[in-house]
């Protein structure tokens, strides 16, 4: 099973990913967790994309395209599924291209829909842990004590791309250059839109439902 997910930053791609992860056993590749870590590794790769995620804008295709076609190319026989990749119509191409050599295609295209407003107060509501990473939020899921790490006492932050000005700006970026990836998909095959403003468990079964549908 090949799936894409599709969707604003902030629509819930990450949850709904590890959700079906879980389920079907896919390898969950997330170009911004694999960007993040090679950030914090400081390789190459991370010290030419740092710039561009600190601002919200994408990472130019050349550097994303070569860093994700390593990635799927270590995928279990289960499949996987893509987490803010393809972000462009032009990286869908060449994910079309890359994977039709292989004689392989996406199965499943799923595009969260959620309106800007509560995307705003998603981002920007989140606090993570600089030392273990744990996600916090300040309305929906706050540490036992405010501020502060429940794994390990650590003084919460806001990353710098969670803030409202960059917030805005990767918003803006989505509909400008993201977007138009439904309409491209749209053409070339169905791609199932589902609101994820609603409770987390109510879109994971309605997902779980849509993915064990006979073909």
């Amino acid at each position: 099973m090949r799936i894409v997910l599709l969707g604003a930053p902030g629509s819930g791609k990450g949850t709904q990913c590890k959700n079906i992860v879980e389920q079907y056993s896919l390898l969950h590749l997330s170009s911004g967790d694999i960007l993040r870590r090679e950030r914090a590794a400081k390789s190459d790769l991370g010290k030419k994309a740092q710039s561009y995620m600190d601002s919200g804008a994408l990472v130019p295709d050349d550097l994303i395209i070569k860093m994700m076609a390593k990635a799927i190319s270590k995928a279990p026989k289960e499949g996987f599924i893509l987490d803010g990749f393809p972000r462009t119509v032009n990286q869908a191409k060449e994910l079309d291209k890359s994977m039709a050599d292989a004689g392989q295609k996406i199965d499943f295209v799923l595009n969260l829909e959620v309106d800007d407003g509560i995307i705003e107060k998603r981002i920007t509501g989140r606090r993570s842990c600089p030392k273990c990473g744990a996600v916090y939020h300040i309305e929906n899921m706050k540490p036992k004590k405010d501020g502060v790490c429940d794994n390990d006492g650590t003084s919460l932050v806001q990353r710098p791309d969670d803030t409202s000005e960059v917030v805005a700006n990767r918003l803006n970026t989505y509909h400008q250059q993201t977007e138009p990836l439904v309409d491209y998909y749209k053409k070339n095959g169905d791609v199932y839109d589902i609101r994820s403003d609603r409770d987390p468990e109510i879109v994971k079964a309605d997902i779980f439902e849509l993915l064990d549908s006979p073909a």
